[in-house]
């Protein structure tokens, strides 16, 4: 059986999609995955043993040009790999009108999440197979069960499998002692304040740790910068794309991360990692793996789920949410996780 998933974004929806896969290869005997998905993240459904093709597709790209010859050209090509193939099954795991519209293009059964259960609603129009899941319960959950509705069989109850193999990223010199703090992520109120990340840095430094800090672009990397001009025990490490970063995180003894990508990444990768979460639940989204845990702040309005704090009362730190979460605490819960 070759099914074709659609699953384009982002970094985190991926990685929570690949438990499903899991699922489904143990249940279907001789299932195979093609996988549409945007082309910044190639790398990680190619880490998966149930994918085979992997097709790339650049929405957020053409969406910037899209009547410019080059996006034309492209979508043509697309179309043409899409005409191809002719698929026991469409699943599209996104539940997004741009997803939908994907799938038009497509040959097969389409099947996706029902208009109670997608997150936008029209998208639901597309498809043939119509998939009931509750929203309120995590992604990798939610995920789980719409590929058992759609293939026909029953959730595992096992715990998600990532089914990423860690040694691929290993290095055979010499291992080295040293933590990766991912500081970077897009809402400005996701960021744990700088002066925590260099009294962490402290602390993991007293213990005879190094940190290695990165950045996905300018700003963040001139933060880490920043930071390691304080904290001599910080390494700042040029940009890395998703290979880069897995090798590195799958090398490390642990990671300490706010709600990013690469939490997501090291958690799947069994790396021990400590996630924080200040305006966003992780009873939804967090990053899940054998040796992670969560840290969420109680504050009262948390989780707000807002990109601006408007919590008025002065704070030593910003977000004031996060003045929970002091460095001593994340301590002594990545200590917990690395022994």
């Amino acid at each position: 059986m070759r099914v074709l998933l659609i699953k384009t974004s982002s970094m985190g929806d991926i990685i929570h999609t690949l438990p499903a896969l899991t699922d489904a290869g143990k249940a279907v005997p001789g299932i195979i995955f093609d996988w549409l998905v945007e082309d910044a993240f190639v790398d990680i459904p190619r880490w998966h043993p149930c994918v085979d093709k992997i097709i790339p597709v650049a929405l957020r790209r053409w969406r910037k040009g899209i009547f410019s010859r080059d996006t034309r050209a492209e979508w043509k090509t697309l179309r043409g790999k899409l005409d191809q193939q002719r698929y026991d099954l469409i699943l599209d795991a996104q539940g997004l009108v741009k997803s939908a519209f994907l799938a038009f293009f497509t040959k097969g059964l389409r099947a996706g999440l029902g208009w109670r259960s997608a997150r936008e609603k029209l998208a639901s129009l597309a498809y043939q197979r119509k998939c009931t899941v509750n929203f309120h319960q995590h992604a990798i959950v939610r995920m789980r069960s719409l590929f058992a509705q759609a293939l026909g069989y029953h959730v595992p109850e096992t715990l998600p499998e990532f089914n990423l193999d860690r040694q691929q990223f290993q290095q055979p010199s010499q291992p080295e002692n040293y933590l990766v703090f991912l500081h970077g992520t897009t809402w400005v109120t996701k960021q744990w304040p700088e002066k925590y990340w260099i009294e962490l840095g402290e602390l993991a430094a007293a213990a005879g740790f190094r940190i290695k800090m990165s950045g996905g672009n300018a700003l963040e990397m001139e933060r880490a910068e920043r930071m390691a001009k304080q904290c001599a025990a910080i390494e700042v490490i040029p940009y890395l794309g998703i290979a880069g970063m897995a090798a590195l995180l799958a090398n490390a003894k642990g990671a300490v991360s706010v709600d990013t990508g690469f939490g997501h990444l090291a958690a799947a990768l069994d790396v021990p990692t400590v996630s924080l979460y200040g305006p966003t639940n992780p009873a939804f989204t967090g990053a899940l793996g054998r040796t992670s845990i969560h840290l969420a702040t109680p504050f009262s309005c948390a989780p707000c789920l807002s990109r601006t704090c408007s919590y008025k009362t002065p704070s030593s730190v910003t977000p004031a949410c996060f003045g929970t979460l002091p460095p001593q605490r994340v301590w002594e819960a990545m200590q917990g996780l690395i022994g």
